[in-house]
């Protein structure tokens, strides 16, 4: 079996025009396919990247408010301490004002009680003394004088 010069070039020509043109189609596909895949790859590097960084900053903005919040929340605690105080001394400085006045309704009874045996019901009554009470109860007499009827 002779193989001719023809059948060879028609051989060659066929594995060259058809294998070579699927074999140069081959690489750029699979070189197309590479760049394809270093672009979504590198999209999503980006897209995860912009994920992360939305992260941060919400991250941040949260912080912040937390922050603004802890501020107001100090301020009320003062405001409301500040408050709590001055209700303290107005209940002590009332507290001291009932204790006086509780001391001065026990001096007016010691007094009426000095006073309650020297009491006369008649009105023109010529023994009746006048007397001085003071703020520990010792009582002295005023004497009449011999004109005053």
């Amino acid at each position: 079996m002779e193989i001719q010069l023809d059948t060879l070039i028609n051989i060659g020509t066929l594995l060259l025009g058809g294998g070579g043109g699927a074999f140069f189609t081959w690489r750029w596909q699979r070189a197309r396919a590479k760049a394809e895949a270093k672009a979504a790859e590198s999209s999503a590097a980006n897209a995860e990247q912009d994920v992360y960084q939305q992260i941060i900053n919400d991250l941040k903005a949260d912080r912040e408010d937390m922050k603004a919040n802890y501020l107001d929340v100090k301020r009320d605690r003062d405001e409301i301490r500040q408050e709590r105080d001055e209700l303290r001394r107005r209940l002590d400085s009332m507290e001291d004002n009932i204790r006086k006045l509780k001391d001065d309704v026990d001096r007016n009874r010691r007094q009426l009680e000095c006073l309650r045996p020297m009491l006369c019901g008649r009105a023109g009554c010529p023994d009746r003394v006048d007397v001085t009470v003071s703020e520990s109860g010792e009582i002295r007499t005023k004497r009449k004088a011999k004109n005053d009827s």
